[in-house]
């Protein structure tokens, strides 16, 4: 037994009320078991209960032990002094308390104990997924609506993050260059094309954006690629151009490494960056058409970026491939909607508080492709629906946030089975 496990239970009184006493042969009815509380103090709070004939509200104090009272020191603690009810796994100490004790431990249906100890020790793909499909539809719909506005949240705390770094609150275009940049890196080099991005100001690549060539030169350089000694007139050009410009602005070079071992060449850093540049070549400023923008269709169709010439015979410097053009890929597009233009728009309608943009990146995942992957594929294996980018970001979190975690008493899938094996068990009793 743990205390999550015990709050759980007493939250949803998952135990066998008939009758109930306390330690010290009192009557004892729950009205209220209190709401729980997640900060300092007693863990419910604003419970009412019925002891004999009077009636306390007050707050409830939950332990394993009794002893855990005074182990915790809670009588010299202030915010304990309206504890109504001591609520305990195991009775191992009298400790003449002012207020009844209760003990859960022989009230607690054994199927309970038994569905958590078989899920903690599960170490297959999710702890439920052999009871998930016993579930009402409903409840799993629901419960990811309510875990994809959790991911919407935590991709927004961490966009506020970077509008601090910036050093403004409002630089949004600033921002959008560098999230631009990471997802253009993908997994492997997300971070090095985020630092490139960083290291390099939207509002001086802005004023070279009719210059691809410039645009080239300055991402290139900054992301360290324009080091060696060229064979090649257009590599050789690049450096020209960022030597100058460089020096103009007083560019601070991060120390980047980025990776192309184990890759497709069609996903070299290279042929990333350059699409990078030749996106920032056709439409400059980002955050604007994000929010102004109706279809999603539209900012789709943005992204279908070539490269310059050079690079349809290269995927590395010096080094001649096959003719091809190098153009950006559906899966890839999704991906840059999905983690890049929702994202930034739902943080800032929420960060402005413009309600109607947070439900358009809303809408915009719903219209987008679901992804595929190892996670989305096994959820469906197990019946759970995967038909746009909004169910797969909602699997992709539960999975990673909950299932990975074992969090299933915060679930509400896991919530929804372990009420139904506990209803089930106490039923009989009940209709006694």
């Amino acid at each position: 037994m743990n205390e999550k496990l015990l709050h759980y239970i007493w939250q949803f009184q998952l135990f066998n009320k008939t009758n109930l006493q306390t330690i010290e042969q009192q009557d004892l009815k729950i009205a209220h078991p209190g709401n729980h509380n997640e900060n300092q103090g007693p863990d419910f709070l604003n419970a009412k209960i019925k002891v004999e004939e009077t009636i306390w509200a007050g707050s409830v104090e939950i332990h394993i032990n009794s002893s855990d009272w005074r182990l915790h020191k809670h009588s010299e603690d202030e915010n304990y002094n309206n504890v109504v009810l001591h609520v305990v796994w195991n009775h191992d100490q009298n400790l003449q308390l002012p207020f009844p004790t209760l003990v859960l431990q022989s009230l607690v249906p054994k199927v309970l104990l038994e569905k958590y100890m078989t899920l903690m020790s599960n170490s297959i793909f999710i702890p439920c997924e052999k009871n998930i499909n016993s579930i009402n539809n409903i409840v799993i719909e629901k419960w990811k609506e309510r875990i994809l506005m959790e991911r919407l949240q935590e991709k927004t705390i961490y966009i506020e993050s970077l509008l601090k770094k910036s050093n403004s609150n409002s630089n949004w275009d600033e921002v959008c260059w560098w999230m631009l940049a990471r997802n253009f890196g993908g997994k492997i080099n997300g971070d090095q094309f985020e630092q490139m991005a960083q290291s390099l100001p939207f509002k001086i690549l802005l004023k070279y954006k009719d210059s691809l060539l410039q645009i080239e030169s300055m991402i290139f350089g900054q992301a360290g690629l324009l080091k060696k000694d060229f064979i090649d007139a257009y590599p050789k050009e690049l450096q020209k151009e960022f030597s100058f410009i460089k020096k103009k602005y007083n560019f601070k070079q991060p120390k980047i490494s980025v990776h192309f071992l184990r890759m497709r060449p069609a996903n070299f850093p290279t042929i990333r960056l350059a699409q990078l540049s030749h996106y920032l070549h056709l439409h400059g400023k980002i955050i604007s058409k994000i929010i102004e923008e109706k279809d999603i269709k539209m900012i789709s169709n943005s992204f279908k970026v070539v490269t310059s010439d050079y690079w349809n015979q290269h995927y590395l410097f010096d080094e001649p491939s096959v003719i091809k053009v190098k153009k950006t890929g559906q899966q890839t597009i999704n991906n840059f909607l999905i983690n890049s233009v929702v994202v930034l728009l739902y943080a800032y309608g929420y960060y402005n508080n413009i309600e109607q943009l947070k439900t358009k990146a809303i809408n915009w995942l719903e219209k987008i492709p679901a992804e595929e992957n190892v996670i989305c594929n096994e959820f469906v294996k197990l019946g759970l629906i995967n038909k746009s980018a909004y169910d797969s970001q909602a699997l992709i979190h539960l999975k990673n946030r909950y299932c990975n975690n074992k969090k299933c008493l915060e679930c509400a899938i896991g919530n929804a089975i372990f009420k139904k094996e506990s209803l089930l068990e106490l039923q009989p009793v009940i209709s006694c």
